[in-house]
């Protein structure tokens, strides 16, 4: 008996042996066949048991010599991109090359020409929707689906991006600035002109931006801290705001998102019956807010569906769930064929969930570094207010502001600078995952020479490499690191700067905007960057992706950031927090010189703590890490008004 267990043992080690050699000889030789660079690699770095674990293996795999793990390990680190930006680019002499594992072939690419083809050529390169199957947990959705299914899902979603709810996201970033400057502030802040330190500038920020779609998306009052529901408000939709949880929830409809966004991995890893018995507190987090949220979105799904065939006006703004309810649901819905392929119920909270979860935290973490990154860079912040100051005043209400007339002037002044610089550096989403078609090979050109690529080869476009190549962007050598460039750096100058060599000339430029996917999918249509900036080869700058799946909501997500840094800086300053290293009564006694030393010091640190930004569903700062910051009148900076501080 115990000779024929060890036996069964025996065999299943040599066949799973002979499956792995198997596995990574053919792809070692598919990858040569493509006649690109390319690695070997013991497992998939895609593979999600190991970036779930790879913490554990990679101290591991360290304590080998460094000739057997040097040239490859850093593949295995899933946010590498971000951490290394070129270098491991520049080691490997190119732009693009080729992973081979036992399990799988993968394609990593920074290369303008790459990226570009891909991106526009939906059908030869579809979008791997399996890596986002944690974005389907509530229903099939945008994001989710590709081909025929994705149009109906984008035809749909599609309707409520226009100008005319840019305008009212405008006015409402505004009013929600107010909101989160008033608690800031408070009632010691407003005499004293300045704010305590904040540690919680991330967690405001998602208020913030949850806020915003919460109104304009979903016609949802959310409150700061103490505010009130207005009196007229309509009762279906007070619990949604409420700051205290209404009859039938154990949380807020905020703290519900808040915490399902904080536990997500462990909502994605456990069913749902496991979270509940599990004796773990995070266990516990991730099951209450999951169900909370569930119960508010099947409640609102209701809610929206009687609105709808009782036959009440259009709500104002963009009325996002009310769109996906009435693509089933109204009359006009009721009276198409039945062959016309509609929105289950499980699609529209998917797609609801997508719009108000994942679109509110892309916007909410590109403040929070834009910010930081201000509060880095003094003179940055300076240059910003005055353009403020010249677009709208310095003592204007900004309720008044008319977005006709502000729009444009604004993402093309230091503002619109700033914000691009942002999505340069910190991208919401660092890597776009594509997959060539199963239905043949595919090609790609690489400095001139063609390659041909393997049916279903799963391929990883670096957008936050892209964003730092210098092929592509104009760099000079950077003043403060003495780098070969200054493109790991925040200068939202550089957008007013000449092309860089080697990238495309105007004629090129206007050349690569027909070859376009001219299909109408709705959204903006416009470019993600004003005309009179710096503007990047196609496939070199993709923020918010590119082609017929580029992001809808990025004219939307470009004017509520617009708007929340004019209103900010027009009043205010930004400085980091020094506590760590001197108390207000220290700082009051020192003199010009040592107060740049205590703040380059902050800056140091809040440099590296940026650097240390990690992504879940994006990229952000995890596992407790933040930047202490201060909001201050302006006038009565400590720190950054310093002319000797950059």
């Amino acid at each position: 008996m115990a000779f024929t267990v060890l036996a069964a043992i025996v065999a299943a080690a040599a066949a799973a042996l002979h499956r792995y050699v198997s596995g990574l000889r053919r792809n070692i030789a598919a990858a040569r066949k493509t006649g690109l660079v390319y690695l070997v690699v013991p497992v998939s770095p895609i593979n999600l048991a190991w970036q779930l674990t790879f913490w554990i293996w990679v101290p591991i795999i360290k304590l080998l010599p460094n000739s057997l793990w040097e040239r490859w390990l850093f593949v295995m680190i899933p946010e590498w991109g971000y951490a290394t930006g070129q270098t491991h680019f520049d080691k490997l002499g190119t732009d693009t090359f080729m992973v081979a594992s036992p399990g799988s072939l993968v394609l990593y690419s920074q290369s303008a020409e790459v990226i570009h083809r891909m991106t526009q050529n939906r059908e030869l390169f579809p979008k791997d929707v399996a890596k986002y199957g944690i974005l389907e947990m509530f229903g099939r959705n945008v994001l989710t689906t590709e081909g025929a299914l994705w149009r109906i899902h984008r035809k749909v979603t599609s309707a409520s991006f226009n100008e005319k709810n840019a305008a009212h996201t405008f006015a409402e970033a505004i009013n929600q600035t107010r909101g989160m400057l008033n608690m800031w502030f408070g009632p010691e802040g407003a005499k004293t002109g300045m704010t305590k330190t904040i540690k919680s500038l991330e967690h405001d920020t998602m208020t913030w931006a949850l806020n915003i779609i919460g109104y304009v998306g979903f016609g949802l009052r959310l409150l700061w801290p103490g505010q009130t529901l207005p009196r007229d408000i309509d009762p279906r939709l007070a619990k949604y705001g409420s700051l205290d949880p209404p009859p039938g929830h154990t949380l807020t409809f905020a703290d519900s998102v808040a915490v399902m966004l904080e536990r997500i991995v462990a909502i994605m890893v456990f069913p749902e019956a496991l979270l509940r018995i599990l004796p773990f507190k995070f266990a516990r987090e991730a099951y209450k807010g999951k169900i909370n949220y569930v119960q508010y979105m099947s409640e609102f799904l209701h809610d929206k569906i009687e609105e709808t065939q009782s036959g009440a006006p259009p709500r104002e703004g963009m009325d996002i769930m009310g769109q996906l309810v009435q693509s089933k649901y109204s009359e006009k819905a009721a009276l198409a064929s039945s062959a016309t392929a509609k929105l289950d119920d499980s699609s529209i909270i998917g797609n609801a969930f997508i719009m108000i979860v994942a679109g509110h935290e892309t916007t909410a973490n590109t403040l929070h570094f834009a910010l930081l990154e201000l509060a880095n860079n003094p003179a940055t912040q300076r240059r910003l207010q005055r353009d403020i100051d010249a677009l709208f005043g310095a003592d204007t209400d900004p309720s008044t502001w008319d977005y006709e007339k502000s729009v444009s002037p604004m993402l093309a002044s230091h503002i619109g600078a700033c914000i691009n610089e942002t999505l340069r550096l910190v991208p919401p989403v660092t890597g776009i995952p594509k997959v060539v078609s199963h239905d043949a090979d595919q090609t790609i050109t690489v400095d001139g020479k063609t390659h041909v690529l393997p049916a279903g080869l799963a391929c990883h476009l670096m957008v936050v490499c892209a964003h730092r190549n210098p092929r592509w962007w104009p760099a000079r050598p950077s003043e403060r690191t003495g780098k070969k460039t200054d493109l790991d750096e925040f200068l939202p100058e550089r957008w007013y700067r000449s092309s860089a060599a080697g990238s495309s000339s105007s004629k090129e430029a206007e050349r690569e905007e027909e070859q376009l996917d001219k299909g109408d999918y709705g959204g903006f249509q416009g470019s993600d960057v004003s005309a009179s900036f710096y503007r990047p080869v196609r496939g070199s700058y993709l923020p918010f992706s590119d082609g017929p799946r580029s992001c809808l909501g990025r004219r939307i997500a470009m004017v509520e950031m617009g708007a929340v840094l004019a209103v900010i800086f027009q009043r205010y300053s930004i400085e980091l927090a020094v506590d760590e290293w001197a108390g207000d009564a220290e700082v009051e006694g020192m003199n010009s010189e040592e107060r740049r030393e205590v703040y380059r010091r902050a800056q140091e640190k809040s440099r590296e703590t940026i650097r240390q930004a990690d992504s879940v569903l994006t990229l952000k700062l995890h596992g407790g890490r933040y930047v202490p910051v201060r909001f201050v009148k302006r006038g009565k900076e400590r720190f950054v008004s310093d002319p000797m501080l950059s």
